[in-house]
């Protein structure tokens, strides 16, 4: 069987909206999952008894890290960093409240991004992304020839470091968007900063051996803006298929009207219902890693809806040269490493050439 090749997507590429905006009446058949795979769209999730990710008020830990990221987290916050360390054990997702992003900042990169996938689509094809860095404008993941695609379509740039950033594939129009984008990411490495004093606190590891172990001032990041188009039969395809984020954190601001994020625990699929202000928050495979299994990067997929829906993820992601395993103090007799050091490049090669797979 001939390789994938990261260089160029295995069959043209078609932006979801384009037929969405087109009329179609049914969901073509490379969209089309198989039975096992499709989404049960019953309606019980709206109820208010339904589970849940668990929700965090980190307004305490936020006060103690100044705008560089320094500081130390408060430990006698002790009810944010247990409920971080029991979310990341029990579920791998939570959502945070008093996060100390601005509404402004929020909703200003919420518009801005609307207003791009509003453009026509022959402006929005000047930014057509590849495999190689998925940099621009795009609709799949994975290189697997003949794949069933997911109805969605997105818009992915690396914001560390930023000599990798490719400078032709931020849009010129909306004229302000790079200008929002740089403020909200600005923000966005502030959170992951106190994220990751949390998360390496609650593994009894110095607050910053996350931080330290990705790179320090080397970390990776990059940002995604998620465009769901309406559907004609969302119960026969998925936004986005199940998979595991392979970097470190990501931080997701959900739509706050349209629920779509949805979160394997056990054997069932929890709906997330997403709080006006919060962010969505889930530990990756390289914290996973770190932590030796103690912390769950879980499994999640995005439905497809009658109605468009949009989301923003910004990725925290480990320095692609550095060798990630198992944090040494986590390691004893009884707790064996389960991993073998690999650097981020290596494990990402391999997520894009397998695809969005659980």
């Amino acid at each position: 069987m001939e390789s994938p090749t990261l260089e160029e997507w295995p069959e043209p590429i078609v932006p979801v909206q384009s037929l969405s905006d087109g009329g179609v009446t049914a969901v073509p058949d490379r969209y089309v999952k198989p039975p096992s795979q499709r989404p049960l769209l019953a309606g019980d999730d709206d109820r208010n008894d339904s589970p849940n990710i668990p929700v965090v008020d980190i307004g305490g830990l936020v006060a103690t890290v100044d705008g560089s990221g320094e500081g130390r987290c408060r430990r006698s916050d002790g009810a944010a960093m247990q409920a971080i360390s029991e979310a990341c054990k029990e579920w791998g997702f939570f959502q945070v409240v008093n996060h100390g992003v601005s509404h402004g900042v929020v909703e200003r990169m919420r518009g801005v991004w609307r207003s791009f996938f509003r453009l026509p689509m022959e402006e929005k094809k000047m930014y057509t992304n590849s495999p190689k860095t998925y940099n621009g404008y795009g609709s799949r993941v994975g290189v697997e020839k003949g794949a069933v695609l997911d109805w969605g379509d997105y818009f992915f740039l690396t914001v560390l470091p930023e000599s990798a950033q490719i400078l032709d594939k931020w849009p010129k129009v909306p004229h302000n968007l790079r200008e929002i984008t740089e403020e909200y990411d600005h923000e966005m490495l502030k959170l992951c900063r106190v994220l990751t004093k949390a998360i390496s606190a609650g593994l009894g590891l110095d607050e910053n051996y996350i931080y330290r172990a990705f790179g320090g001032e080397d970390v990776e990041a990059c940002v995604r803006a998620n465009y769901y188009p309406k559907c004609p039969q969302p119960d026969l395809t998925l936004g986005l298929s199940p998979h595991s984020d392979p970097g470190g954190i990501t931080v997701l601001l959900a739509d706050d009207h349209v629920k779509g994020l949805q979160v394997r625990k056990g054997d069932e699929w929890v709906t997330v219902k997403p709080i006006p202000g919060a962010f969505v928050i889930n530990v990756g495979d390289q914290v996973q890693v770190i932590s030796n299994a103690k912390y769950k990067s879980v499994e999640h997929r995005a439905l497809a809806n009658a109605v468009e829906r949009f989301s923003i993820a910004f990725f925290f992601n480990p320095n692609g040269r550095v060798p990630i395993g198992p944090a040494q103090e986590l390691i004893t007799p009884q707790s064996p490493p389960l991993y073998h050091p690999v650097t981020y490049n290596e494990y990402r090669l391999y997520v894009r050439k397998r695809g969005p797979h659980g």
